[in-house]
Parts: C-alpha cells; structure tokens; sequence
C-alpha cells in the first residue's frame, strides 16, 4: 500500500500529505530501532540454541543421555510460557526499556551460569531458569514494533528484526564450533562451559546499554523532529482507534473469546516444534551425515541453511506487505518448510539432505514475520499486549516437545507438523483494517 494510505492526516498543518515526508520518518526510525533489536535479538538467540552445539560434548561429559538431553531443552519453554503474559502486560505499561534490559542481563548471567551444571538435574533447573529470564522478550519486541510503524510495514520490519535468527546462526554456528575446538581445555574449562561464558557476557553488556539508548515510545523520541513525533503518533493513534472502532477488541477478555487467537495458537505450535526442533538437532543431524567433519566444520556448514532463510524470510515478508496479503503467505512458507524436511527425510545424499535442510529453515523463518502482522489486525491497548504474549507462550508448548518429537518419531513428523500448519493457515481470516481514511469510509479515528 502505497505510503499516502496513512500519511494523509486529517486536521493537522503537518507536511502528512506528503509521501516523501512520511517515507523519511519511517525510514528515520527503522535505522534508529531495527539494528539495534537486531543485535540484541542475535545474542538472544546464541544464548538459547548454543546449548544445541554444547550437545556435541556436553552431554558425555555430563553423562546423559539423548532423550534427558532433550527433555532438558524443552524445560526452557516451561518457565518461558509461565511469565510471557506478565511480562507482556508489564512492558505495556512501563516501557520497552527497563524491561527489556532487565530481561537481557537476567538471560546473560543465567546462560554464563550454565558452565557450573555438574549433571542432569542442573540442567533442567538452569533451563528453566534461562526460560524464566528470558520471557516477555520476543513478544515485547513484537509489541514494541506496533508502537512504532504502522500495519502495513510491519511484516518488513519484522523480516528485519528476525533476520537476527538466521545470522545468529550464520555467524553462531561457526564461533561455536571454532570456540569448543580452539578453547577446549582452557583454564581447566572445557569447550563447551567456555561456549555458555563467551556468548552470554555480551547479553548482559547490551542490557545496561539498553537502559541508555533505546526509546519507549515516539513521543519520547528526541530524536525525531517535532514535526516527525507529531506525525508518528498521529498516525498510529488513529489507526489503533480505527482498530478499536472495527473490533472492539482492545480488552483481555477479548483474548479467550476470539476463535482467532486460538486458531493462531494451534499455528504457531506446528512452527514451535519444527523451529525448535531444527536448533536442537541440527548440529547432530550434520555429524551425522559429515562423519569426517570436525566441530569448526559443522560449525560452517550449519550456516548454510540460516543464510537461505535469512534472504527468503526478508524477500517473502516485503512481497506480504505490497500485497496487504497474509495467511497465504503463511501457508506457502509452511507448505516450503515441509517439503524440506521431507527432502531431508528421504536422506538420498549429504548433499540432498543438508539441502532439504536449508529449504525447511528458509520455509518455517519465512512464516514467522508475517505471522507476527496478524494479532495487531483485529486486538488493540491491553488485548494487543497479552493476545501476543499468549500466542507466544501456548504455541511455544510446542518448543517444549519439537525435539522430543524429532527424537522419538524422525524428520517425516516434522514434515507433517508444517503440512499441518499450511493448512491451519488457509483458515486464518484477519479482517483489513489500514484503509485509507479518506477513500470514501468514515474516518473513526
């Protein structure tokens, strides 16, 4: 949709009716905000899915076995699930900044923590912990992207955000293989404790800098002109109203009564478990297939499919936005996802295999950004800030048992999974709401 749909605003000496202007504001905050999410959303991710590379030692070092290992990993979602809504709901009505730093140093001490497990029991406390300090962080962030663009940017914004995923992987991958190669044995330490210590410092650097850069709100925005703050706010306020005045949804009640947001639950749990899944066991799918592979070589290899999300997820989310289409979108991601695990299922090659592997990551990455713009087309205020933190948390039920599925009934379960997930897709109907004001509607806001 062009950018005028939002910029003509009525009853203000704003330059709104022009294009370029709004264009600029947008553009303005999208590098103010965008990078630094990113980066912060990069450690975020190496903090929670390294512990599948630390696998490749660990878990004989600590003398488990595969099925506690995964059990383990899905415990993070259990802490995880009980203090989404919370913290949503706290981050809504105190602000993105002290919240998303509190979480970032609680995630980072709790990941640099985790080299003092000793055995089993250890590691599913510390992963219930780190699942703990780390909820409200994706679905805020989530939120906080609403009070900055409006709807019909926000699937771009989003792909941005969550290119963090892939590149975490791009580069994480590697540095966690060259870190258990290189430091293994260091300081008495072995690779994998040395993993948990160097990539979970940083979370905590980055959480004080939060508290001194990052902005709640446009009208605290000190870095936009007043005219830009002026024409910002205006923009989304009318369209948060324009919300409102279409679906009433703007209550937390309205949560347990819109079919919707359990339709968009069962959704997110068929991508949970094939996401969650890929990060456990994706390391040991590549030793697997590369026996002679060192762990620096996994390392790269695992690169491969994040950098084939990174680009489909990016491209797949603006081709959304110039459509104002989205629960298609979702359904071709998904239909991707599962033709890739069921090429990497079939296991004709190494090379077929890792292949299908790349295609399954680039399909379920590709879901998730336009996915997010779905929640925001029919709840507002209080509704918003928890419908997106349930959605979140309950389909994240299927973090939980991904791996264990994986574990216990093969790559063909996942295959399906995200078959089923196209189809649950194809039955997701948002109503539109970003019409233009001015194109012959009443203007609600």
């Amino acid at each position: 949709m062009p950018m005028k749909d939002v910029s003509a605003l009525p009853g203000t000496d704003l330059p709104a009716s022009d294009e370029a202007f709004g264009k600029r504001v947008l553009s303005k905050v999208a590098w103010r905000l965008i990078p630094l999410l990113g980066v912060l959303y990069i450690f975020n991710i190496l903090d929670r899915v390294n512990v599948g590379f630390a696998a490749l030692t660990m878990r004989k070092d600590l003398g488990m076995s595969e099925r506690v290992f995964d059990f383990g990993y899905g415990l993070f979602y259990l802490g995880y699930i009980l203090f989404e809504v919370p913290s949503n709901l706290l981050l809504r009505r105190f602000g993105a900044r002290k919240l998303i730093a509190r979480i970032m140093i609680g995630w980072g001490l709790v990941s640099c923590a985790t080299l003092f497990i000793r055995g089993s029991v250890d590691f599913y406390l510390i992963r219930i912990l780190l699942g703990v300090a780390e909820a409200g962080f994706f679905p805020g962030i989530i939120l906080y992207l609403t009070f900055w663009f409006p709807a019909r940017e926000r699937a771009r914004m989003v792909a941005l955000f969550m290119a963090a995923i892939p590149l975490a992987n791009i580069l994480g991958n590697p540095l966690s293989g060259a870190i258990m190669k290189y430091l293994d044995g260091t300081a008495g330490l072995s690779g994998w404790q040395w993993l948990f210590l160097l990539e979970g410092l940083p979370s905590v650097l980055l959480g004080v800098a939060v508290l001194f850069v990052l902005t709640d709100r446009p009208d605290d925005a000190r870095w936009l002109t007043p005219e830009e703050r002026d024409w910002l706010a205006r923009c989304l306020r009318q369209e948060e109203q324009a919300v409102q005045h279409q679906h009433g949804a703007d209550r937390l009640r309205a949560l347990v009564e819109d079919k919707r947001v359990w339709l968009l639950i069962c959704l997110y749990f068929t991508v949970a478990v094939g996401a969650n899944a890929f990060g456990a066991y994706l390391p040991r799918l590549l030793e697997v297939n590369y026996p002679s592979y060192d762990h620096f070589q996994i390392g790269l290899l695992g690169s491969l499919p994040p950098l084939c999300a990174m680009l489909g997820m990016t491209l797949w989310g603006s081709h959304s936005d110039r459509t104002g289409e989205r629960s298609v979108h979702v359904a071709i991601a998904a239909l991707v996802a599962a033709l890739g695990w069921a090429l990497a299922a079939l296991d004709f090659s190494p090379a077929l295999s890792l292949g299908g592997l790349c295609l399954a990551l680039t399909g379920m990455l590709s879901m998730l950004p336009v996915f997010w713009t779905l929640p925001s087309t029919f709840l507002t205020g209080a509704a918003a800030a928890g419908g997106i933190a349930l959605i979140n948390s309950f389909g994240n039920i299927g973090g939980v048992l991904g791996p264990n599925i994986l574990g216990e009934f093969g790559l063909w379960a996942m295959a399906g999974i995200l078959a089923l997930g196209a189809g649950l897709a194809l039955f997701v109907r948002p109503e539109k709401h970003t019409k233009k004001p001015n194109d012959g509607e009443p203007n609600h806001a």
